[in-house]
């Protein structure tokens, strides 16, 4: 992982939503260790939201409607489910402490989710936080076929909808760049971040 690390000793949801406006993420080892460190990577991964492009397979599953999405349903059980170990991803950065912090976030309105959902089956969904006219996505989970997928369409229609400026992703991963996601030098991304810190807080 590129990039500095600063250990934290403790953390409050004020000190996260500082954090977040000077370009810091928190990070654990492992959802077993307690301990919390600061991530500044050297090149941020970031969606812009101009050139955000899906496949024509996907647009046509889209069509169909597979899912119902909903956003802020079921908050928790998303960061849960992002937090669960799977056979493709047997360890996970998630511990308790930031599920806590991100649930105390959402209740004051700064975290948020896009949920797909089968009848009563939550199958899909992400998370992550809102500042300004940032948002700055957590993590994702995909129990169906496109269902992960589905949701950051939705986010990012939402996201342009309401006018945010930055959409940032932390890291740029094979599956992100097919949306168009890209890596940003810091130095870049911290201009990025200032000019969407400038804007007042959007409404999600």
């Amino acid at each position: 992982m590129a990039g500095s690390r600063r250990k934290s000793p403790g953390i409050t949801p004020e000190i996260l939503l500082r954090a977040y406006s000077i370009g810091l993420f928190p990070m654990a080892e492992s959802a077993d260790d307690p301990e919390i460190f600061w991530v500044e990577p050297e090149l941020r991964g970031v969606i812009p939201l101009a050139d955000f492009h899906i496949s024509k397979s996907l647009a046509k599953t889209i069509r169909r409607k597979p899912f119902d999405i909903r956003f802020n349903h079921d908050f928790d059980a998303v960061i849960s489910a992002c937090a669960a170990e799977t056979s493709g991803r047997p360890s996970t950065w998630i511990n308790g402490t930031i599920r806590q912090l991100y649930s105390t976030l959402h209740r004051i309105g700064h975290a948020h989710s896009v949920e797909a959902w089968e009848g009563d089956t939550l199958v899909g969904g992400l998370y992550g936080v809102s500042l300004g006219a940032a948002f700055f996505g957590e993590s994702m989970f995909s129990r169906r076929t496109d269902a992960s997928k589905i949701c950051l369409v939705h986010l990012v229609e939402r996201l342009k909808d309401k006018e945010f400026r930055l959409l940032d992703t932390q890291f740029t991963t094979e599956h992100l760049k097919t949306f168009g996601a890209i890596d940003v030098p810091k130095d870049e991304y911290a201009v990025m971040l200032d000019a969407a810190m400038d804007s007042p807080h959007l409404e999600f």
